[in-house]
């Protein structure tokens, strides 16, 4: 055989595919020069000069899948949004266990093996009256799906985190003047007066039609967008792997025929499969449909006319949509919402006639003349009066008269004074705790700044679109 091969090597048809053959191996090594390894480079994110690799990602991404129940696995499967809030949360576990470790390695931090394999044998998961037992080990290594370097690599990684962030994580002391601030703000009263003006005090009589015009320009009634939809459903258990199978083969051959342009009344009878219409779906609305969901009508809402939707997987079964007509939002004709109008109109009536009564009540406070007929009670942040009136309350200071809108009424404010609380040990030191939990918070996340800025995060753009967003 290699002697017919030496002989063959003059012919000119052995010499052009030697030729072709040199080529392709010099266009790959040419190929890797140029381009500077791309194709062999799986760094999805560089964080300062260290990478996290694809690899890194998806083993991540493994085990957040691991700790989910069966619902939230074929959620992060099958729903777009859902996977997408999978991957941001696996590169931000990433990124911060990078930063971390770039951190500690610049501190000179280092978990040896036998520390790792003291955290092993110390853990209670592992033990058996206080004794590490090497078979609960291996069980929960072969259950996982991970490797000891996997378990190993995990441990380095929370150990690392509690050396570098330990000490942002130590409670400050806070000084007493904020705690006596934030006590007095939390607990004072204020003592207030104030007068309701409720709309109902004021007669109006019926609009006329121009009036109604008017008050219309104003306040159009918007009929939102609705849409006709169809689908076709196959059932199956997704638990029982065969059933599984037959009901996703069958929703493809039912696909392949809408492809290849039957109805899709035609291709779900063909297959004895389940087809629905329905007429005015609205966004928000709520629909007596077993099959659609609030995610699909979301789904069924970012389509355009006449577009079918990929196979899904739902929780039973099996589903592709179609969007076959959208009627657009629109302002609806005067004569169809004019006995509606009236109500709307009287009220606005009555506001306005409102506002001018406590505007002058207002004056007259404003004037040294007082409220006559206020009510006078003491309030805290949260109880004694209505939210409006409270917020108000606390957000002037003493001697202060204003105007509060509610719903249905204008209320002309005096605050009165302010009524220092009483000491309560049990209260100040429980905010003192709260206190020092949000300066740790503080800290901590002013510390992950810093570490952003030290190692500045980039996403490897062409390696995400590879590997990630496919």
């Amino acid at each position: 055989m290699l002697e017919y091969l030496r002989n063959a090597a003059d012919k000119p048809l052995a010499k052009v595919l030697m030729f072709v053959l040199i080529f392709s191996f010099v266009g790959w090594g040419a190929a890797e020069w140029i381009f500077g390894n791309v194709s062999s480079d799986t760094t999805l994110i560089h964080v300062g000069d260290a990478g996290v690799s694809v690899q890194q990602f998806n083993n991540e991404r493994s085990q957040e899948l691991a700790a989910m129940t069966k619902d939230e696995q074929r959620a992060a499967y099958t729903d777009p949004a859902k996977s997408a809030e999978l991957t941001k949360n696996v590169m931000m576990v990433l990124t911060r266990n990078q930063l971390l470790a770039n951190r500690a390695e610049d501190l000179g931090f280092v978990v040896s093996e036998k520390r790792i394999a003291d955290e092993i044998r110390m853990n209670p998961q592992f033990q058996v009256n206080g004794q590490f037992v090497p078979w609960m080990f291996d069980m929960v290594i072969q259950n996982s799906g991970l490797s000891e370097q996997d378990i190993a690599n995990a441990l380095r990684v929370e150990i690392l985190r509690k050396m570098v962030m330990g000490a942002t994580s130590v409670p400050m002391d806070v000084p007493q003047f904020a705690v006596d601030a934030m006590y007095n703000a939390r607990y004072a009263k204020r003592d207030i007066k104030y007068v309701p003006v409720k709309f109902s005090e004021f007669k109006v009589d019926n609009p006329s039609d121009d009036q109604l015009k008017e008050y219309y320009v104003q306040n159009p009634r918007v009929i939102p967008e609705t849409r006709s939809v169809s689908y076709v459903f196959v059932a199956a258990d997704m638990n029982k792997p065969d059933v599984y199978d037959a009901g996703f083969k069958t929703t493809q051959q039912i696909e392949d025929m809408i492809i290849s342009g039957d109805s899709m009344k035609d291709a779900a009878e063909k297959y004895n499969a389940k087809f629905v219409q329905l007429q005015n779906i609205k966004r928000d609305g709520k629909v007596s449909d077993a099959v659609l969901t609030d995610d699909l009508i979301a789904k069924l809402f970012a389509m355009d006319m006449g577009m079918e939707s990929e196979l899904l997987e739902l929780k039973n079964g099996f589903a592709i949509l179609r969007v076959d007509e959208i009627h657009a939002s629109h302002n609806a004709e005067f004569k169809d919402v004019k006995k509606d109008l009236v109500d709307g109109w009287k009220k606005s009536e009555q506001r306005k006639k409102a506002y001018v009564r406590a505007n002058e009540l207002l004056v007259d406070a404003n004037g040294g003349r007082g409220l006559k007929n206020a009510k006078s009670v003491s309030v805290t942040r949260t109880e004694g009066a209505t939210l409006e009136l409270l917020n108000a309350a606390f957000a002037g200071k003493d001697g202060d008269n204003t105007i509060v809108e509610d719903d249905d009424a204008f209320y002309v404010l005096h605050i009165d004074k302010t009524a220092m609380p009483k000491k309560d040990t049990k209260k100040i030191e429980a905010l003192r705790g709260e206190l020092k939990k949000t300066s740790v918070n503080y800290v901590g996340d002013d510390y992950s700044q810093f570490l952003k800025r030290h190692y500045p995060v980039r996403v490897n753009d062409k390696v995400y679109r590879r590997f990630i967003a496919k």
